[in-house]
């Protein structure tokens, strides 16, 4: 069974370098009545249906699958719910991690998140100065979340960056 192992966290955007070549995520999520999530994203020139299982602290089932394009455009429009996640994405590499930095955009505007994936939960890996709070966990930062409260439409005093 396909594990992912990922720890999630804001960043501090006032301390952030981003490269230059992010990559531009059209995401959205098929309606389950399970804790299961079915995603469909666009990731640049690339179409992706992924299944995740529930979270249990950083750790979770998934599979992704990669699809034809035409087929993900389609299921975005015909089966996915609105709003989508839209970010971009930057891989930023430290010591022997990539750290994933997502800019949200639309309705999830002013939200920066950074994930790590690992191979063990209790894998030791470096911080850049850039993190902030660990967010591991709370599901208001899952991206199958935003889609159903966007971060646009938190309470104020919860959007901090």
């Amino acid at each position: 069974m396909a594990k992912e192992i990922e720890r999630k966290f804001l960043v501090d955007s006032a301390k952030l370098c981003l490269p230059e070549n992010g990559v531009i995520i059209k995401q959205g999520y098929i309606a389950t009545a399970s804790k299961t999530a079915v995603r469909i994203r666009v990731k640049g020139e690339q179409a992706f249906l992924t299944l995740k299982g529930e979270n249990r602290g950083a750790v979770r089932s998934e599979f992704e699958y990669p699809i034809p394009m035409a087929d993900a455009q389609a299921m975005l429009t015909e089966l996915c719910q609105r709003p989508y996640i839209d970010k971009t994405r930057y891989e930023i590499p430290l010591g022997s991690h990539i750290w994933e930095v997502d800019i949200f955009h639309g309705d999830n505007q002013g939200l920066c998140v950074a994930e790590i994936e690992l191979g063990a939960e209790d894998e030791v890996f470096a911080k850049p100065q850039w993190l902030s709070q660990e967010v591991t966990g709370d599901a208001r930062y899952y991206n199958s979340s935003l889609v159903k409260q966007p971060y646009s439409l938190w309470p104020e005093s919860n959007n901090h960056y």
